[in-house]
C-alpha cells in the first residue's frame, strides 16, 4: 500500500464538473494498492497517517498531527503510484491491485480514518477525478507499508 501525503490549505475533488469532497486545512492523501496487500497494510499506515507530525507548532517546528490542528482528510483512490516504467517509457500497472478489491479496500480504509474521528471527504473510485489543491509548504510524504 502506498499513500501520498501533501499538507494543504485546502483541497477538492470534481467529477463531471460536480464537486465530490473538499476540504479546508488537512491532508490530501492519494492512495494506492497493490495485489498482495491486507488489513495489516492497512493499520500500519493508518497509524502512520493519522499520527503524522507535519503542521507547525508555535515555534515554527513540523510537530502538529492533523488531530492537533483539527484538519480534514480528501482521499483519492490513485492505482498509478504502482506504475513501473522500469522497461520502457509506458507504465505498465501489473502490482496494482485488481480494481473490486482494491475499491473494497480504499472503502474500508476510508472507514478505518473516520472511526479516528476524522472529517475524510472522498473522490469517487475509478471515476476520472479532478483535483484542486494549494498546498502548504508544500510538504509531501509518501508512504509505503513495505518500509513501516
Amino acid at each position: 500500500m502506498r499513500i501520498v501525503v501533501q499538507r494543504v490549505k485546502e483541497a477538492s475533488c470534481s467529477v463531471d464538473n460536480n464537486i465530490t469532497g473538499e476540504i479546508e486545512k488537512g491532508f490530501l492523501i492519494f492512495i494506492g494498492f497493490k495485489n498482495d496487500d491486507t488489513n495489516d497494510d492497512m493499520q500500519k499506515c493508518l497509524r502512520k497517517v493519522v499520527g503524522l507530525r507535519i503542521f507547525e507548532d508555535e515555534n515554527g517546528k513540523m510537530n502538529k498531527s492533523l488531530h492537533d490542528v483539527d484538519g480534514k482528510i480528501l482521499a483519492i483512490s490513485q492505482f498509478t503510484l504502482y506504475a513501473d516504467v522500469k522497461h520502457g517509457n509506458r507504465p505498465s500497472f501489473t502490482e496494482a491491485m485488481q480494481f473490486d478489491k482494491a475499491s473494497i479496500m480504499y472503502d474500508e480504509f476510508v472507514s478505518m480514518l473516520r472511526k479516528e474521528g476524522i472529517n475524510v471527504e472522498v473522490g469517487i473510485f475509478g471515476a476520472d477525478m479532478k483535483i484542486s489543491l494549494i498546498n502548504d509548504g508544500p510538504v509531501t510524504i509518501l508512504i509505503d507499508s513495505t518500509s513501516l
